[in-house]
């Protein structure tokens, strides 16, 4: 018996694009960071943008910001502590609740790590004008809505 579904074009899906493209700007981002000699992942940066702009955050808090699970970040989190970017304290109000940190070293790497952010975006927007870059920033937003009513089956 034959099957009768239907022959995907994946050349005219926005979704194989968007995959190639992330897999792209990640590998160009970590070559980038690796070259000017910071020991840093792009989920390592993301943890300190986050925790620059406002420190003290629990690791609940830390996991639905950064869109990671609570297991992930933990890992990422101790590899982190272990580089002496970030610490975690117990909350003195719930000892459950850890807060984290951006240590000095944390903020000095953040820092440096800047020029090469700036650098990678201006790469991607290269040859795109204000115009295209909101359609983009609009249409990935309709693409992310797309999921909020299906993420809780996830």
């Amino acid at each position: 018996m034959k099957s009768k579904a239907k022959k995907i074009d994946y050349d005219d899906c926005i979704a194989p694009w968007l995959g190639k493209t992330i897999k792209i700007v990640d590998y160009f981002l970590q070559e980038s960071l690796s070259d000017n000699g910071l020991d840093l992942t792009k989920e390592q940066m993301v943890v300190l943008k986050k925790l620059h702009d406002q420190d003290g955050l629990n690791q609940n808090e830390l996991a639905f910001l950064t869109l990671r699970n609570k297991s992930s970040l933990t890992r990422l989190l101790t590899k982190m502590e272990n580089k002496k970017y970030i610490i975690r304290k117990q909350s003195e109000k719930d000892k459950r609740i850890n807060k984290v940190y951006i240590t000095d070293l944390g903020k000095e790497i953040f820092q440096k790590s800047r020029p090469t952010i700036k650098y990678m975006m201006d790469t991607v927007e290269q040859n795109i004008s204000s115009q295209e870059k909101e359609q983009i920033i609009n249409t990935l937003k309709k693409i992310q809505s797309n999921f909020d009513s299906k993420s809780e089956l996830l």
